[in-house]
């Protein structure tokens, strides 16, 4: 069994990783915490997951000790992993982190787009960015995993195919993107209450969103060429979901892109390439940690349009955090992430 921490486990990410843990048959959570919540019962806070943590409580930070766990999850905002990492590591116990604070190789970039110092720069040198589908070998022997954003996997999932065969400008790479309001978190904000983001659709982020750096920084490991990227994301009026539009200029006209995409997902057992001329929907990945990814050309022209859909919270978060534990434990990499999703 893998002894498990959870530090930060009243947000949404935090309540995912416990749902996915339950059904683990190998996860052993030991310690969750809150400083806001401390005391109070996990089960007293989350009906639903009755009957799976009735005898698990949430704990003070500061009165918890988490170096007996084998891994801590970081369900956080930015800034508390890096804080912790140091005395963690020094004691043996692995980290995946869900917020940004290993996820930006470049110190000084992740101080501009976050407006914070970074605490271990030399930790930051040896982690590991945690999309399993590029980076699986080198999960397996990390001491620290920087979990992508939501936003990031949809688009990396979609463009490195591309990248990798050398077929598109990328210098033009345009990303579309949609999230539900719980990729904002678990907060009041006026902008996420029900009259405000029900009957809705906008566009944020316009002046630069955090997700920016990060993409391009892993997009330009799978390209033999500087990367350029466009990527504007939207609130849409629902709960949880991703739908990433994703357009690129063809340098080929010649390669057939649905074999390159089922070529190269082949095998990868959360990524489901469709069959050609398929419209992937939001509600087909629902609480599943798959990404569904269907690929076109409209017109047979020189431009190529991919299609990823992905629950924001799980592949998107918690799932793809628990497919890194699984790599870093050589437990079979879909460990307690088999479930289908939800319909309707």
């Amino acid at each position: 069994m893998v002894k498990i921490g959870i530090v930060g486990g009243t947000g949404y990410t935090g309540v995912e990783l416990l749902r996915i843990l339950a059904s683990h048959p190998a996860a052993d959570v030991r310690a969750i915490t809150s400083r806001g919540e401390a005391g109070t019962r996990v089960v007293d806070m989350f009906a639903s997951l009755r009957g799976k943590y009735d005898g698990l409580a949430f704990t003070a930070p500061d009165a918890t000790d988490l170096t007996s766990c084998d891994v801590v999850f970081f369900a956080t905002p930015h800034g508390v992993a890096m804080a912790q990492a140091r005395g963690l590591v020094a004691a043996g116990v692995r980290i995946i982190d869900l917020a940004a604070d290993f996820r930006i190789k470049d110190a000084a970039v992740f101080e501009r787009w976050y407006k914070l110092p970074h605490a271990c720069p030399d930790l930051l040198a040896e982690s590991v960015y945690g999309l399993p589908e590029f980076h699986r070998d080198a999960i397996r022997e990390a001491r620290i995993v920087g979990n992508p954003g939501c936003y990031p996997t949809s688009m990396q999932l979609g463009f490195v195919p591309l990248l990798e065969a050398g077929i598109v400008d990328t210098r033009h790479l345009i990303a579309d993107c949609k999230s539900g309001a719980s990729g904002a978190g678990r907060k009041a904000e006026v902008g996420l209450l029900l009259a405000e983001a029900s009957d809705n659709f906008k566009a944020y982020g316009m002046s630069g969103h955090r997700h920016h750096p990060e993409t391009v920084q892993e997009l330009t490991r799978h390209s033999a060429t500087p990367v350029d990227l466009v990527f504007t994301p939207h609130l849409l009026p629902m709960i949880r979901g991703i739908h990433s539009t994703l357009y690129a200029r063809l340098t080929r006209t010649d390669v057939d892109l649905q074999a390159l995409f089922e070529t190269r997902y082949a095998g990868e057992p959360f990524v489901d390439v469709m069959p050609a001329g398929s419209t992937p929907d939001t509600r087909s990945v629902r609480a599943s940690n798959v990404a569904r990814i269907a690929v076109h050309r409209p017109g047979n022209g020189d431009m190529v349009t991919v299609l990823v859909v992905e629950d924001n919270l799980v592949k998107g978060a918690a799932g793809q955090a628990v497919q890194n534990m699984n790599l870093m434990f050589g437990l079979p990499e879909t460990a307690g992430l088999t479930a289908a999703p939800v319909l309707p």
